[in-house]
């Protein structure tokens, strides 16, 4: 299934807040569609399933690439449900908009599609690359690239800057100091219910 690109308010009410997908606010607290006003009791599948659509619908990704990154977060020692959340919190695009660079994660993933973002002093155009401890982001030294960066960071998608991550203003140079925590992941999210969905699933 390809990425989203319908109306994005429509996925908030019905998944909650998203700060990833969009900064506007659904000016209705219920669920769209005929009978939003009064649903059934959910299911435990309805509600992981929920679970794992905010995770699609926030970070941008398609299911594919969500089964892959529940594979890779298996192979890895530790809690699966936080390694996913740090596999995702940890792409290019995600890492632009937690900077400040980019108002929301479509927006970043923009940025970094269109040759605006350098990783290690190198144009990185993917928006999925892994950043590692040590990478150093900037802004491509052109005037288009630094005025786009400027103007969002005007305002910036989310106020507080994780603690695995420094910004310099000045230069437009971020630093990834290390991986990111789970208190400072700024999606409400149960990851443990997302990989209940798919260990049932398989």
């Amino acid at each position: 299934m390809a990425r989203y690109t319908g109306p994005r308010l429509r996925v908030v009410r019905r998944l909650g807040d998203l700060p990833g997908l969009t900064r506007k606010n659904a000016r209705r607290s219920y669920p769209p569609g005929q009978h939003g006003q009064n649903r059934r009791k959910r299911s435990e599948y309805a509600i992981r399933l929920e679970e794992k659509q905010k995770l699609r619908y926030n970070y941008g990704v398609s299911e594919k690439q969500l089964v892959r990154y529940v594979k890779k977060a298996r192979r890895v020692t530790g809690s699966t449900g936080l390694v996913l959340l740090q596999l995702l919190e940890m792409r290019l695009d995600n890492t632009v908009f937690r900077l400040g660079m980019a108002p929301t994660i479509p927006s970043a993933r923009q940025l970094v599609n269109h040759g605006h973002i350098m990783v290690n002093g190198q144009v990185v155009d993917i928006a999925s690359y892994q950043c590692r401890p040590g990478d150093i982001i900037s802004v491509r030294n052109r005037d288009k690239s630094t005025n786009i960066v400027k103007t969002n960071l005007l305002n910036p998608g989310l106020a507080n800057l994780p603690s695995h991550l420094e910004f310099d203003k000045d230069n437009l140079t971020g630093k990834v100091n290390g991986v990111i925590e789970r208190e400072w992941v700024a999606l409400n999210i149960n990851e443990l219910l997302v990989i209940e969905y798919y260990s049932r699933k398989a």
